[in-house]
């Protein structure tokens, strides 16, 4: 089953990092969160990636490339050759690059990457986000159902502090719960491939159109995950997910640590 992750956005949230490379080159850990996304769906066994490119993509292809040479390297020089001995930590990924334009929306990159994705059922995230998700048990429900998609829906990360007044007095401080906000959602997707037909085009954005009428035909479903996720859309979220990994446990770390 191919994973499509959405790699072509401005990251302009991010602009103190992306100004130069693109947000899912921007590293975790000293890893671009790309690979923290490809090592989660690699440990529940998804290990065929489609990867649109838009801004900065030449730099994504080139770290592809780099892990392709992560091993003893033969060259020779007059015929061009080369012989590449991977070291035996490697990534045993299959990773397809595809341009799909510099302002092409998120649907828009969705469609172009339909002659990559096979016929059958493929997963959709973002290059931006990481989560504890069990992909299995997303899969497990999405056959279970019978729909076009299944959207992962999560709480969003509590950023304030929660206030309860009486009058003027704060008769109570503590952070937000997240459950008192509500579901977003959390882009990570499984779909079927008749799912192509709702998207116009490069500028329709996934999240609009293509979504509403799905949820209008009863074609989307939701799939709850109330446990981590958190999205790397700022500053501060780049060093909260810093801070996590700095830590020894970060919660997204499903992959044992060899």
């Amino acid at each position: 089953m191919k994973v499509a992750i959405l790699a072509g956005g401005l990251g302009s949230r991010l602009s103190e990092e992306t100004e130069l490379r693109p947000k899912p080159m921007v590293e975790i850990g000293g890893r671009p969160i790309l690979w923290h996304i490809m090592k989660h769906y690699d440990h529940y066994g998804f290990d065929e990636f489609v990867v649109a490119l838009g801004y900065r993509g030449d730099l994504i292809k080139r770290w592809a490339l780099e892990l392709s040479l992560d091993g003893n390297l033969h060259v020779r020089v007059r015929g061009g050759e080369l012989r590449s001995e991977i070291g035996r930590d490697a990534e045993d990924w299959t990773i397809s690059l595809v341009e799909t334009g510099l302002k092409t929306q998120t649907g828009g990159r969705v469609l172009a990457l339909a002659p990559h994705l096979g016929e059958g059922t493929f997963m959709l995230t973002w290059g931006d986000g990481v989560c504890d998700l069990d992909l299995r048990a997303l899969l497990a429900f999405h056959r279970s159902h019978g729909r076009l998609v299944t959207m992962t829906v999560t709480r969003p990360p509590a950023r304030f502090g929660h206030v309860k007044l009486s009058g003027d007095l704060v008769s109570e401080f503590s952070e937000k719960p997240q459950s008192a906000e509500g579901w977003i959602n959390g882009a990570f997707f499984v779909c079927e491939p008749e799912v192509l037909a709702y998207i116009d085009g490069p500028a329709t954005h996934w999240e609009r159109e293509p979504l509403e009428r799905l949820a209008a035909d009863g074609q989307l479903m939701a799939y709850r995950h109330e446990a981590f996720w958190q999205f790397m859309d700022t500053l501060r979220d780049k060093h909260l997910l810093e801070a996590l990994w700095d830590g020894g446990a970060p919660p997204w770390r499903v992959w044992s640590e060899e």
